[in-house]
């Protein structure tokens, strides 16, 4: 029972996945692309898993052409993640508006994944090679 309880916040009645939320190295060499250009290879990159949603992969910017890639106004609020900020990418083919995200300062225990970057799949493809 006790287990149940730690896995699971409950307010007014709406169930948070915040205690779900789990962090991974993920194993492998990846390469990032998108339009035709290899943006970065890492061996640092993060797997985050939230309940039954597809775990997201998160790039160490150290690892990427930041170069390509600039803010933009948008931004969101995960409840469990904290404020997120988006990045529009600027490939020769022209701008791929806000194909990746970042959380600056991610809530307690997931400071792993500051400083990384995720993308949307449809717009760049992280794989394993």
């Amino acid at each position: 029972m006790f287990l149940v309880q730690h896995e699971l916040t409950v307010l007014k009645g709406l169930v948070t996945m915040a205690n779900k939320i789990k962090l991974r190295t993920a194993p492998g060499k990846y390469s990032i692309r998108a339009a035709g250009a290899v943006l970065g290879e890492s061996s640092n990159v993060i797997e985050l898993s939230e309940g039954d949603m597809t775990p997201v992969l998160y790039v160490p910017r150290t690892d990427l052409a930041m170069a390509f890639f600039d803010k933009t106004d948008t931004s969101t609020h995960c409840p469990h993640k904290g404020d997120a900020t988006y990045y529009t990418l600027e490939a020769k083919s022209g701008p791929i508006p806000d194909a990746a995200w970042s959380y600056e300062t991610p809530h307690k225990g997931l400071e792993a994944i500051a400083g990384h970057l995720a993308f949307y799949p449809d717009k760049v493809t992280v794989e394993e090679v």
